[in-house]
């Protein structure tokens, strides 16, 4: 059974950065696609960042077009953790953060869709002030 545990939300200001972590057991932590998905109140949970397996040590990632150029998702197969930079953080940015994990080997939009992952965090808020 795979677990995974998110921290390092918290309050900051807009234009301030975070860094969230995902601490990954209980499973072949390389060959995973893991990614980072976000849910405002009153709204569905959306696609922020994923990391998939390509080959042996290649992997890709691919990032939501609302956060591209301010966040970057990367992996840490030595410790089983894939973090989440997040710079000039904005308001809109305030969600509870979820990490995730799939065995499946996704691609395009398949990748965006929190369906197809079978595995999830408990979620770590982050809350952006003007």
């Amino acid at each position: 059974q795979v677990q995974l545990v998110e921290s390092g939300g918290g309050l900051v200001q807009a234009g301030e950065s975070l860094r969230l972590s995902c601490a990954a057991s209980g499973g072949t932590f390389k060959s995973y696609t893991m990614g980072w998905f976000r849910q405002a109140p009153g709204k569905e949970r959306e696609f922020v960042a994923t990391t998939t397996w390509n080959s042996d040590t290649t992997y890709s990632g691919y990032t939501a077009d609302s956060v591209k150029g301010r966040f970057t998702i990367a992996r840490d197969n030595a410790k089983n953790t894939v973090n989440l930079h997040m710079n000039s953080l904005n308001p809109e940015d305030t969600a509870v953060y979820y990490c995730a994990a799939t065995r499946s080997r996704l691609t395009g939009q398949t990748l965006r869709n929190p369906n197809n992952y079978e595995y999830w965090g408990q979620g770590t808020q982050v809350t952006v002030s003007t």
